[in-house]
Protein backbone atom coordinates (compact mmCIF):
# COMPACT_ATOMS: atom_id res chain seq x y z
CA UNK A 1 0.00 0.00 0.00
CA UNK A 2 1.43 2.93 -0.87
CA UNK A 3 -0.74 6.01 0.13
CA UNK A 4 -0.37 9.68 1.51
CA UNK A 5 -1.48 8.08 5.88
CA UNK A 6 0.93 5.24 5.17
CA UNK A 7 3.62 7.98 3.92
CA UNK A 8 2.83 10.08 6.63
CA UNK A 9 3.06 7.54 9.31
CA UNK A 10 6.11 5.75 7.99
CA UNK A 11 4.78 2.38 9.21
CA UNK A 12 7.90 0.15 9.32
CA UNK A 13 9.59 3.03 11.71
CA UNK A 14 6.30 2.45 13.90
CA UNK A 15 6.41 -1.51 14.23
CA UNK A 16 9.98 -1.11 15.06
CA UNK A 17 8.95 0.15 18.10
CA UNK A 18 6.35 -2.75 19.41
CA UNK A 19 9.44 -5.96 19.91
CA UNK A 20 6.19 -8.25 20.15
CA UNK A 21 5.13 -7.80 16.35
CA UNK A 22 8.20 -10.03 15.56
CA UNK A 23 7.61 -12.59 17.45
CA UNK A 24 5.93 -15.51 16.34
CA UNK A 25 3.13 -17.46 17.55
CA UNK A 26 2.42 -21.42 16.35
CA UNK A 27 5.50 -21.23 14.14
CA UNK A 28 4.18 -18.65 12.82
CA UNK A 29 4.72 -14.98 12.29
CA UNK A 30 2.17 -12.77 15.12
CA UNK A 31 -0.65 -10.90 13.04
CA UNK A 32 -2.47 -9.02 16.31
CA UNK A 33 -6.03 -8.35 15.19
CA UNK A 34 -7.08 -8.05 18.75
CA UNK A 35 -6.36 -4.03 19.40
CA UNK A 36 -9.84 -4.11 20.47
CA UNK A 37 -8.99 -5.77 23.89
CA UNK A 38 -5.81 -4.52 24.34
CA UNK A 39 -3.34 -2.65 22.58
CA UNK A 40 0.38 -2.88 22.45
CA UNK A 41 3.31 -1.61 24.09
CA UNK A 42 5.97 0.22 22.66
CA UNK A 43 9.02 0.12 23.81
CA UNK A 44 9.07 4.11 24.44
CA UNK A 45 6.36 2.96 27.63
CA UNK A 46 8.05 -0.19 28.11
CA UNK A 47 11.44 1.58 29.13
CA UNK A 48 9.65 4.49 30.96
CA UNK A 49 8.16 1.60 33.08
CA UNK A 50 11.97 0.66 33.85
CA UNK A 51 13.47 4.03 34.24
CA UNK A 52 10.45 4.39 37.19
CA UNK A 53 11.54 1.10 38.88
CA UNK A 54 15.71 1.72 38.16
CA UNK A 55 15.63 5.34 39.07
CA UNK A 56 12.53 6.50 41.11
CA UNK A 57 10.83 3.99 42.74
CA UNK A 58 9.63 5.85 45.66
CA UNK A 59 5.61 6.00 47.27
CA UNK A 60 4.19 9.29 46.40
CA UNK A 61 2.74 12.80 48.07
CA UNK A 62 3.69 11.84 51.13
CA UNK A 63 7.49 11.83 51.67
CA UNK A 64 9.86 14.55 52.12
CA UNK A 65 13.02 12.64 50.93
CA UNK A 66 13.82 13.95 47.53
CA UNK A 67 13.56 9.81 45.92
CA UNK A 68 9.21 10.70 46.91
CA UNK A 69 9.81 14.10 45.62
CA UNK A 70 10.83 12.76 42.38
CA UNK A 71 8.36 10.24 42.11
CA UNK A 72 5.58 12.56 42.94
CA UNK A 73 6.61 15.19 40.31
CA UNK A 74 7.07 12.67 37.49
CA UNK A 75 3.11 11.15 38.69
CA UNK A 76 2.03 14.69 38.71
CA UNK A 77 3.13 15.14 35.58
CA UNK A 78 1.34 12.88 33.65
CA UNK A 79 -1.91 13.41 34.94
CA UNK A 80 -1.10 17.01 33.71
CA UNK A 81 -0.49 15.20 30.10
CA UNK A 82 -3.86 13.46 30.75
CA UNK A 83 -5.37 16.20 31.82
CA UNK A 84 -4.05 18.52 28.36
CA UNK A 85 -4.99 15.75 25.86
CA UNK A 86 -8.45 15.45 26.93
CA UNK A 87 -8.42 19.06 27.42
CA UNK A 88 -10.00 19.08 30.94
CA UNK A 89 -10.02 22.50 32.16
CA UNK A 90 -8.06 21.46 35.83
CA UNK A 91 -5.90 18.49 36.33
CA UNK A 92 -7.40 17.86 39.67
CA UNK A 93 -10.89 16.93 37.77
CA UNK A 94 -8.69 14.02 36.38
CA UNK A 95 -8.82 10.95 38.43
CA UNK A 96 -6.35 8.26 37.69
CA UNK A 97 -8.21 5.03 38.64
CA UNK A 98 -7.01 1.14 37.65
CA UNK A 99 -9.25 1.73 34.11
CA UNK A 100 -12.39 2.38 32.77
CA UNK A 101 -14.25 -0.58 35.05
CA UNK A 102 -13.11 1.32 38.54
CA UNK A 103 -13.96 4.62 36.67
CA UNK A 104 -17.57 3.69 36.23
CA UNK A 105 -18.23 1.91 39.54
CA UNK A 106 -16.25 5.05 41.19
CA UNK A 107 -19.09 7.04 40.06
CA UNK A 108 -21.77 4.59 40.40
CA UNK A 109 -20.75 4.15 44.27
CA UNK A 110 -21.37 8.48 44.30
CA UNK A 111 -24.76 8.57 42.70
CA UNK A 112 -26.11 5.28 45.48
CA UNK A 113 -26.58 8.15 48.23
CA UNK A 114 -28.41 10.68 45.46
CA UNK A 115 -30.95 8.85 43.37
CA UNK A 116 -34.22 8.20 44.72
CA UNK A 117 -36.80 5.84 44.10
CA UNK A 118 -38.85 8.07 41.20
CA UNK A 119 -35.50 8.68 39.19
CA UNK A 120 -34.30 7.26 35.87
CA UNK A 121 -31.26 6.48 34.36
CA UNK A 122 -30.74 5.13 30.42
CA UNK A 123 -27.68 3.20 29.04
CA UNK A 124 -27.85 2.05 25.20
CA UNK A 125 -28.14 -0.43 23.88
CA UNK A 126 -24.52 -1.64 22.85
CA UNK A 127 -22.50 -1.24 26.26
CA UNK A 128 -20.25 -3.44 27.71
CA UNK A 129 -20.99 -5.43 30.97
CA UNK A 130 -19.00 -2.58 32.92
CA UNK A 131 -21.11 0.20 31.61
CA UNK A 132 -24.45 -2.23 32.44
CA UNK A 133 -24.09 -3.44 35.63
CA UNK A 134 -22.78 -0.53 37.69
CA UNK A 135 -26.19 0.63 37.05
CA UNK A 136 -27.96 -2.15 37.65
CA UNK A 137 -26.61 -2.63 40.79
CA UNK A 138 -27.02 1.13 41.46
CA UNK A 139 -30.87 0.93 40.73
CA UNK A 140 -31.13 -2.55 43.00
CA UNK A 141 -29.57 -0.05 45.56
CA UNK A 142 -31.77 3.07 45.39
CA UNK A 143 -35.01 1.69 43.53
CA UNK A 144 -34.37 4.34 40.56
CA UNK A 145 -35.54 2.35 36.73
CA UNK A 146 -32.51 1.65 34.58
CA UNK A 147 -34.41 2.06 30.86
CA UNK A 148 -32.26 0.92 27.55
CA UNK A 149 -31.54 3.07 24.53
CA UNK A 150 -32.40 0.30 21.48
CA UNK A 151 -29.95 0.23 18.52
CA UNK A 152 -30.94 -0.72 14.62
CA UNK A 153 -30.13 -3.61 12.75
CA UNK A 154 -27.39 -1.34 10.96
CA UNK A 155 -25.86 -1.39 14.60
CA UNK A 156 -26.53 2.54 15.01
CA UNK A 157 -28.39 3.44 18.28
CA UNK A 158 -32.25 4.90 17.27
CA UNK A 159 -32.10 8.75 18.70
CA UNK A 160 -35.69 9.39 18.23
CA UNK A 161 -36.33 6.39 20.42
CA UNK A 162 -33.87 8.31 22.83
CA UNK A 163 -35.25 11.53 22.18
CA UNK A 164 -39.17 9.81 23.62
CA UNK A 165 -37.45 7.99 26.48
CA UNK A 166 -35.71 10.75 28.71
CA UNK A 167 -37.71 13.08 30.36
CA UNK A 168 -37.67 15.23 33.88
CA UNK A 169 -37.22 12.00 35.63
CA UNK A 170 -33.97 11.24 33.90
CA UNK A 171 -30.73 11.69 36.26
CA UNK A 172 -27.94 9.65 34.38
CA UNK A 173 -27.26 8.71 30.82
CA UNK A 174 -24.35 5.99 29.99
CA UNK A 175 -22.81 5.61 26.20
CA UNK A 176 -20.19 4.28 24.70
CA UNK A 177 -18.42 6.77 22.54
CA UNK A 178 -17.37 3.99 20.61
CA UNK A 179 -19.36 0.05 20.75
CA UNK A 180 -16.01 -2.55 21.56
CA UNK A 181 -18.37 -5.35 19.84
CA UNK A 182 -19.18 -3.60 16.57
CA UNK A 183 -17.18 0.06 16.24
CA UNK A 184 -19.97 2.06 16.02
CA UNK A 185 -19.14 5.81 16.50
CA UNK A 186 -21.48 7.12 18.70
CA UNK A 187 -23.14 10.50 17.80
CA UNK A 188 -22.80 11.77 22.01
CA UNK A 189 -22.23 15.15 21.50
CA UNK A 190 -26.21 15.54 20.35
CA UNK A 191 -26.89 12.68 23.09
CA UNK A 192 -24.94 15.07 26.00
CA UNK A 193 -26.64 18.21 24.35
CA UNK A 194 -30.44 15.98 24.44
CA UNK A 195 -29.58 15.14 28.09
CA UNK A 196 -28.61 18.10 29.56
CA UNK A 197 -32.15 19.97 28.22
CA UNK A 198 -34.03 17.79 31.08
CA UNK A 199 -31.04 18.21 33.55
CA UNK A 200 -29.77 14.82 33.14
CA UNK A 201 -25.52 14.16 33.74
CA UNK A 202 -23.75 12.19 31.05
CA UNK A 203 -20.77 9.56 31.72
CA UNK A 204 -19.18 8.47 27.92
CA UNK A 205 -17.43 5.21 27.84
CA UNK A 206 -14.55 6.32 26.07
CA UNK A 207 -12.64 2.95 26.45
CA UNK A 208 -12.48 2.03 22.73
CA UNK A 209 -12.01 5.63 21.37
CA UNK A 210 -9.38 6.70 22.82
CA UNK A 211 -6.94 4.85 20.55
CA UNK A 212 -8.43 6.59 17.45
CA UNK A 213 -10.60 9.78 18.70
CA UNK A 214 -9.19 12.30 20.55
CA UNK A 215 -11.81 13.60 22.72
CA UNK A 216 -12.17 17.13 24.30
CA UNK A 217 -13.85 16.89 27.44
CA UNK A 218 -14.85 20.86 27.27
CA UNK A 219 -15.90 20.71 24.11
CA UNK A 220 -18.48 17.94 24.46
CA UNK A 221 -19.57 19.56 27.91
CA UNK A 222 -19.58 15.80 29.26
CA UNK A 223 -20.04 15.51 32.81
CA UNK A 224 -17.63 12.39 33.50
CA UNK A 225 -15.19 10.41 30.72
CA UNK A 226 -13.63 7.39 31.12
CA UNK A 227 -10.64 5.68 29.32
CA UNK A 228 -8.16 2.62 30.18
CA UNK A 229 -4.33 3.27 29.27
CA UNK A 230 -4.03 -0.56 28.32
CA UNK A 231 -6.25 0.60 25.33
CA UNK A 232 -3.76 3.59 24.13
CA UNK A 233 -0.36 2.32 24.38
CA UNK A 234 -0.20 2.12 27.71
CA UNK A 235 0.03 -0.38 30.64
CA UNK A 236 -2.78 -2.72 32.15
CA UNK A 237 -4.37 -1.57 35.66
CA UNK A 238 -4.12 2.10 34.88
CA UNK A 239 -6.66 4.30 33.65
CA UNK A 240 -8.67 8.21 34.27
CA UNK A 241 -12.01 9.33 35.24
CA UNK A 242 -12.92 12.82 33.91
CA UNK A 243 -15.45 14.60 35.90
CA UNK A 244 -16.77 18.27 36.23
CA UNK A 245 -15.44 19.73 39.27
CA UNK A 246 -18.16 20.47 40.76
CA UNK A 247 -20.04 16.80 40.44
CA UNK A 248 -16.82 15.06 41.75
CA UNK A 249 -17.12 17.33 44.37
CA UNK A 250 -20.48 16.36 44.92
CA UNK A 251 -19.70 12.84 45.16
CA UNK A 252 -18.65 10.83 48.53
CA UNK A 253 -15.30 9.28 48.54
CA UNK A 254 -15.28 5.78 46.45
CA UNK A 255 -13.03 4.16 49.35
CA UNK A 256 -11.22 5.25 52.65
CA UNK A 257 -7.63 4.78 53.02
CA UNK A 258 -4.46 6.54 52.95
CA UNK A 259 -3.62 10.10 50.80
CA UNK A 260 -7.81 10.38 50.53
CA UNK A 261 -7.80 11.97 53.94
CA UNK A 262 -7.32 15.49 55.70
CA UNK A 263 -7.76 14.54 59.20
CA UNK A 264 -8.54 11.70 61.09
CA UNK A 265 -9.61 10.77 64.96
CA UNK A 266 -11.47 8.28 66.03
CA UNK A 267 -14.49 11.03 66.31
CA UNK A 268 -14.62 12.32 62.67
CA UNK A 269 -12.64 12.00 59.42
CA UNK A 270 -12.22 14.89 57.20
CA UNK A 271 -11.53 14.17 53.34
CA UNK A 272 -8.91 15.77 50.70
CA UNK A 273 -9.57 17.76 48.24
CA UNK A 274 -9.70 16.89 44.37
CA UNK A 275 -8.14 14.76 43.17
CA UNK A 276 -7.31 12.90 46.03
CA UNK A 277 -10.80 12.08 47.30
CA UNK A 278 -11.09 9.44 45.30
CA UNK A 279 -7.44 8.03 45.21
CA UNK A 280 -7.03 6.31 48.46
CA UNK A 281 -3.85 3.96 48.73
CA UNK A 282 -0.84 3.58 46.90
CA UNK A 283 -1.47 3.84 43.20
CA UNK A 284 -0.15 1.91 40.31
CA UNK A 285 2.64 4.62 40.09
CA UNK A 286 5.01 3.66 37.10
CA UNK A 287 1.57 2.60 35.27
CA UNK A 288 0.60 6.70 36.00
CA UNK A 289 3.81 7.13 34.77
CA UNK A 290 3.99 5.51 32.09
CA UNK A 291 -0.01 6.06 30.95
CA UNK A 292 1.46 9.76 30.33
CA UNK A 293 4.08 8.35 28.09
CA UNK A 294 1.69 6.39 26.35
CA UNK A 295 0.25 9.62 25.28
CA UNK A 296 3.05 11.72 24.17
CA UNK A 297 4.12 8.45 22.14
CA UNK A 298 0.41 8.44 20.48
CA UNK A 299 0.26 12.44 20.35
CA UNK A 300 3.91 12.25 18.37
CA UNK A 301 2.49 10.17 15.75
CA UNK A 302 -0.96 12.38 15.31
CA UNK A 303 -4.29 11.03 15.79
CA UNK A 304 -5.60 12.66 12.30
CA UNK A 305 -2.76 11.09 10.87
CA UNK A 306 -3.64 7.66 12.85
CA UNK A 307 -7.53 7.84 11.80
CA UNK A 308 -6.93 8.19 8.10
CA UNK A 309 -4.57 5.01 8.11
CA UNK A 310 -7.23 2.86 9.82
CA UNK A 311 -9.83 3.99 8.07
CA UNK A 312 -7.67 2.89 5.23
CA UNK A 313 -7.20 -0.51 6.79
CA UNK A 314 -11.03 -1.09 8.09
CA UNK A 315 -11.91 -0.49 4.14
CA UNK A 316 -9.58 -3.25 2.53
CA UNK A 317 -10.35 -5.19 5.02
CA UNK A 318 -14.24 -5.08 4.54
CA UNK A 319 -13.82 -5.24 1.01
CA UNK A 320 -11.57 -8.31 1.31
CA UNK A 321 -13.80 -10.16 3.94
CA UNK A 322 -16.92 -9.59 1.69
CA UNK A 323 -15.77 -11.54 -1.11
CA UNK A 324 -15.56 -14.73 1.16
CA UNK A 325 -18.81 -16.36 1.24
CA UNK A 326 -20.92 -16.95 3.81
CA UNK A 327 -19.65 -13.83 5.40
CA UNK A 328 -22.06 -11.11 7.43
CA UNK A 329 -20.47 -8.40 8.74
CA UNK A 330 -22.33 -6.34 11.49
CA UNK A 331 -22.60 -3.08 12.76
CA UNK A 332 -22.86 0.29 10.29
CA UNK A 333 -20.68 1.17 7.36
CA UNK A 334 -17.33 2.16 7.71
CA UNK A 335 -17.99 5.72 7.41
CA UNK A 336 -19.35 5.44 11.34
CA UNK A 337 -17.05 3.02 12.73
CA UNK A 338 -13.26 2.75 14.01
CA UNK A 339 -11.32 -0.22 13.17
CA UNK A 340 -13.24 -3.11 13.76
CA UNK A 341 -14.23 -5.83 11.96
CA UNK A 342 -17.38 -8.08 13.89
CA UNK A 343 -18.51 -10.94 11.59
CA UNK A 344 -19.89 -14.46 11.37
CA UNK A 345 -19.30 -16.92 8.46
CA UNK A 346 -22.68 -19.14 7.94
CA UNK A 347 -22.91 -22.69 9.97
CA UNK A 348 -19.28 -22.25 11.80
CA UNK A 349 -18.91 -21.06 15.05
CA UNK A 350 -16.87 -18.46 15.73
CA UNK A 351 -14.74 -19.65 18.66
CA UNK A 352 -13.69 -22.41 15.73
CA UNK A 353 -12.80 -20.00 13.53
CA UNK A 354 -10.59 -18.81 16.05
CA UNK A 355 -9.36 -21.24 17.29
CA UNK A 356 -7.81 -22.42 13.80
CA UNK A 357 -6.66 -18.59 12.99
CA UNK A 358 -4.78 -19.00 16.28
CA UNK A 359 -3.06 -22.05 15.04
CA UNK A 360 -2.11 -19.91 11.65
CA UNK A 361 -0.39 -17.00 13.94
CA UNK A 362 -4.15 -14.90 13.63
CA UNK A 363 -4.87 -13.30 16.62
CA UNK A 364 -8.59 -12.20 16.97
CA UNK A 365 -11.53 -12.60 19.60
CA UNK A 366 -14.31 -14.41 19.79
CA UNK A 367 -17.62 -14.35 21.83
CA UNK A 368 -19.67 -11.98 22.87
CA UNK A 369 -16.80 -9.35 23.68
CA UNK A 370 -18.81 -8.44 26.97
CA UNK A 371 -21.73 -7.02 24.98
CA UNK A 372 -24.40 -10.05 25.29
CA UNK A 373 -26.90 -7.81 24.67
CA UNK A 374 -25.94 -7.39 21.10
CA UNK A 375 -25.52 -10.71 20.81
CA UNK A 376 -28.78 -11.88 22.32
CA UNK A 377 -30.43 -8.62 19.64
CA UNK A 378 -28.35 -10.34 16.66
CA UNK A 379 -29.69 -13.95 18.03
CA UNK A 380 -26.34 -15.16 17.72
CA UNK A 381 -24.00 -16.90 20.03
CA UNK A 382 -20.84 -14.07 19.87
CA UNK A 383 -18.89 -12.96 16.02
CA UNK A 384 -15.25 -13.79 14.81
CA UNK A 385 -13.89 -9.59 15.98
CA UNK A 386 -10.49 -7.91 14.02
CA UNK A 387 -9.47 -4.87 15.28
CA UNK A 388 -6.88 -2.98 14.00
CA UNK A 389 -4.17 -0.13 15.18
CA UNK A 390 -1.93 1.96 13.38
CA UNK A 391 0.86 -0.39 12.94
CA UNK A 392 -1.24 -3.22 11.22
CA UNK A 393 -0.73 -3.60 7.73
CA UNK A 394 -2.67 -4.46 4.64
CA UNK A 395 -0.26 -7.24 4.35
CA UNK A 396 -1.17 -8.67 7.66
CA UNK A 397 -4.85 -8.62 6.43
CA UNK A 398 -3.93 -10.37 3.31
CA UNK A 399 -2.60 -13.03 5.72
CA UNK A 400 -5.47 -13.11 7.60
CA UNK A 401 -7.81 -13.45 4.61
CA UNK A 402 -5.94 -16.09 3.65
CA UNK A 403 -6.35 -17.87 7.02
CA UNK A 404 -9.84 -17.36 7.23
CA UNK A 405 -10.06 -19.03 3.84
CA UNK A 406 -8.49 -21.94 4.98
CA UNK A 407 -10.26 -22.25 7.95
CA UNK A 408 -13.06 -22.18 6.33
CA UNK A 409 -12.49 -24.93 4.25
CA UNK A 410 -11.32 -27.30 7.13
CA UNK A 411 -14.79 -26.68 8.92
CA UNK A 412 -17.21 -26.79 6.25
Amino acid sequence: MTNTSEQLLDIEKIRKDFPILHREINGKPLVYFDNAATSQTPKQVIDCIVDYYETKNANIHRGVHSLSQIATDAYEAAREKVRAHFNAEHSHEIILTSGTTHSINLVANGYASILKPEDEILVSAMEHHSNIVPWQILCQKTGATLKVIPMSHKGELEMETYKGLINENTKLVFVNHVSNALGTINPIKEIIEIAHDVGAKVLIDGAQSAPHIKADVQALDVDYYTVSAHKICGPTGVGMLYGKEDLLNMLPPYQGGGEMIAEVTFEKTTYAGLPHKFEAGTPNISGGIAFGAALDYMNSIGFDAIAAYEMELLKYATSELQKIEGVTIYGTSPEHKTAVLSFNIENLHPYDIGTLLDKMGIAVRTGHHCAQPIMEFYKIPGTVRASFAFYNTKEEIDAFITALKKAKSMLL
